[in-house]
C-alpha cells in the first residue's frame, strides 16, 4: 500500500513516515500544498494523509481539486488542530473519506488506516490471491496450501503489487515507483534481487506447484495470466 502524506509540520509528518514504514507501507511525504498536490496528481497513491492547513494550497483545496477536478479515487484521510464538527463536516463534503483531529496516537491513525484500506477503490477485497497463495492486507498474513510463509517488509509490499495488478505486466520502474519510497535509492537491479527473494520463498518451497511469477523478457514480471 502506497501512503503520501501532505503535512507541514516537519516533525509531525517524518513521525508518521517512520511509524507507517514499520508497518510496511511504502511512505512518500511532502510539505508543502502546491508540491503535495502535484504528487497526488502524478503518483497513484492508495491513500492520502491530508493536513488541513497548509503553505501554498490548503488542505480543503487539494481536496476538492482532486475529487472534483482530477478525478482522483484514493482514500483521502484529513488531519486539522481544528475539531469543530462544521470543520470536520466541510471535509467530508469536499471529498475526505476520514477525519482526525490533532493531537492523536498513532495507534489510533493506523486503525484509520486499516479501516480505510476494507473500502478499496478497485473492490479487490481485503484478500488478495491466486492459485494457492493468499495475502491478508489487514492482518500481514501470506500463505500458500495452508502454510504461512514469512516475508520481508519489502518482500510483503513487493507481492502485494504484484497481486493487485494480477495479471499486468509490470516493469522495473513501475515496481520501484510503487514498492519503494519516491526518495529511495533503488536501482533496477534490486528489483531482480527481491523478485528472487520473493520466488525463493513462495515458489522453491512448494514442490510440484506451478511457478506464480513470469518475467516477461524485455519488459518486466507478472503474476497470474497467461501460463
Amino acid at each position: 500500500m502506497r501512503i503520501l502524506i501532505i503535512e507541514d509540520e516537519k516533525r509531525l509528518a517524518d513521525s508518521i513516515k517512520k511509524g507507517l514504514k514499520q508497518e510496511s507501507y511504502a511512505v512518500d511525504v511532502s510539505y508543502d500544498g502546491n508540491d503535495g498536490f502535484g504528487m497526488a496528481v502524478i503518483q497513484d497513491y492508495d491513500l492520502i494523509i491530508l493536513d488541513l492547513m497548509l503553505p501554498g494550497m490548503d488542505g480543503m483545496e487539494i481536496c476538492r481539486k482532486l475529487r472534483n477536478e482530477e478525478k482522483i479515487k484514493s482514500s483521502i484521510l484529513m488531519l486539522t488542530a481544528r475539531g469543530q464538527i462544521k470543520d470536520r463536516v466541510e471535509g467530508l463534503n469536499c471529498g475526505a473519506d476520514d477525519y482526525l483531529t490533532k493531537p492523536f496516537a498513532f495507534e489510533e491513525l493506523l486503525a484509520r488506516i486499516k479501516a480505510l484500506s476494507r473500502r478499496p477503490r478497485d473492490s479487490l477485497g481485503t484478500v488478495l490471491s491466486i492459485d494457492d497463495l493468499t495475502l491478508d492486507t489487514i492482518s500481514y498474513e501470506v500463505r500458500r496450501a495452508g502454510r504461512p510463509v514469512i516475508l520481508s517488509k519489502t518482500e510483503y509490499a513487493l507481492l502485494e503489487f504484484l497481486l493487485k495488478n494480477k495479471g499486468k505486466v509490470l516493469s522495473k520502474n513501475q515496481i520501484i515507483e510503487n514498492v519503494w519510497d519516491y526518495d529511495a535509492d533503488v536501482l533496477p537491479n534490486t528489483v531482480e534481487v527481491y523478485i528472487r527473494y520473493l520466488r525463493n520463498k513462495i515458489e522453491k518451497p512448494f514442490k510440484g506447484k506451478r511457478p506464480l511469477i513470469r518475467t516477461i523478457r524485455g519488459f518486466g514480471y507478472r503474476i497470474g495470466g497467461e501460463k
